[in-house]
């Protein structure tokens, strides 16, 4: 599936220097995939010691990439 991101996307890859290979591969293989607001899914993937967080809208022919940030894992463990 193409993976497509929005200009805000673009702008805060780059700022943070998250690359697209790994947004790509954690959004094929995910640790976790959490529902948001507005039908946004937010994907989980653990990274060395950090927990990348991607949000993302998925529409029929595509994934609409809207964000992604890293963070620590503590915040979001259950």
């Amino acid at each position: 599936m193409e993976i497509i991101y929005t200009n805000h996307a673009e702008e805060k890859l780059a700022e943070r220097k998250i690359s697209k290979r790994e947004i790509e591969k954690s959004l094929k293989n995910p640790d976790a995939v959490l529902d948001g607001r507005d039908d946004v899914k937010i994907v989980h993937k653990l990274i060395r010691d950090k927990l990348l967080r991607i949000a993302y809208k998925s529409e029929k022919d595509f994934l609409l990439v809207i964000t992604a940030y890293y963070t620590h894992p503590e915040r979001y463990e259950e």
